[in-house]
């Protein structure tokens, strides 16, 4: 198998060791703007798009959401699936025609929001699917520290600390709206605030709100990149019960303290894998993915509301 790789940041090597793992003999060719870059392992450098072997399997795109627009523009032509590190975009209004391009062209779209896969939200999924509780409150909250974020780098440096770069809370943990969104469908409305309120050295927003209304109870959600302690949890208020899923253990208890699912085996790299397992095993089907660029983008218009 062979895939071309643009962006080689962190994100790209959780994406590449999950490849690796699954499928051992995979060639990678990075798109590389730096002439001096070195190799890495078996992934080949090229400078020169048209320098892509013409049999490449599909594409990553993992680089600055800022970037990621002219990317697409320039890769489009090579029809093949492309596999897109989330946010799919930072602006809106710049990338509707490109979204039209893209469905117009028919070409497979996934973009990585790795929390899908996680085995609490999987089974929050099947069970708000069966039950016939009556849900009256959400509440997410998804609290850490930048600065922790990617070890051995500076925070200040990082694409999240710069607006210009597509960085901000609402953009970087798109991941709670998205599942959000999964678990429930699109609100009927929804309101947002995004401030810039700790004491980070950075320019993007690190404070987000969302309050998003369904027909029969409304979800909140909180996001900050200023939490010392991290904390990621989803809440649902019933009429007899309550609850709390902690995604950091994948736990989920009742108002009780009674254990409802726990996955004890859980480790955060098995959603990268199990992700990259999706997306490699759908490449050659009819069926669109699932958080495909129109879906994507659905859910960016309300990620940038303001």
């Amino acid at each position: 198998m062979k895939v071309l790789i643009i962006g080689l940041g962190s994100i790209a090597q959780k994406h590449i060791a999950s490849i690796l793992k699954l499928v051992p003999d995979t060639l990678f060719y990075a798109l590389r703007s730096n002439i001096n870059s070195t190799n890495k392992g078996n992934i080949e450098n090229i400078y020169d798009i048209k320098d892509a072997p013409k049999d490449i399997d599909y594409i990553i795109i993992s680089n600055p959401t800022s970037l990621h627009a002219s990317t697409l523009n320039k890769i489009i032509y090579l029809n093949k699936p492309i596999f897109i590190e989330k946010p799919i975009f930072d602006k809106i209004e710049e990338n509707v025609d490109l979204v039209s391009l893209i469905q117009k062209n028919n070409i497979k779209t996934y973009i990585a929001c790795n929390l899908r896969f996680h085995p609490s939200i999987k089974f929050l999924k099947n069970f708000i699917e069966k039950t016939s509780k009556k849900i009256n409150e959400v509440n997410v909250y998804c609290g850490s520290y930048l600065p922790s974020w990617r070890s051995g780098t500076n925070y200040t440096e990082s694409y999240s600390a710069k607006k210009n770069m597509g960085g901000g809370v609402h953009l970087d943990l798109i991941h709670e709206l998205d599942y959000v969104i999964w678990l429930f469908g699109l609100p009927m409305n929804y309101s947002s605030k995004k401030r810039k309120v700790s004491q980070l050295q950075i320019d993007s927003y690190d404070y987000c709100t969302y309050n998003l209304e369904y027909n029969l109870f409304d979800v909140s959600i909180i996001l900050n990149y200023y939490r010392i302690e991290p904390k990621r949890e989803i809440e649902i208020i019933f009429d007899d019960n309550i609850y709390t899923c902690d995604l950091l253990s994948s736990k989920i208890t009742n108002s009780k303290n009674e254990l409802i699912f726990i996955d004890k085996d859980f480790h955060i790299n098995d959603t990268y894998l199990n992700q990259a397992d999706y997306f490699i095993k759908n490449i050659n089907t009819i069926h669109p993915y699932m958080n495909n660029t129109e879906e994507s983008f659905n859910i960016l218009k309300i990620a940038l509301y303001e």
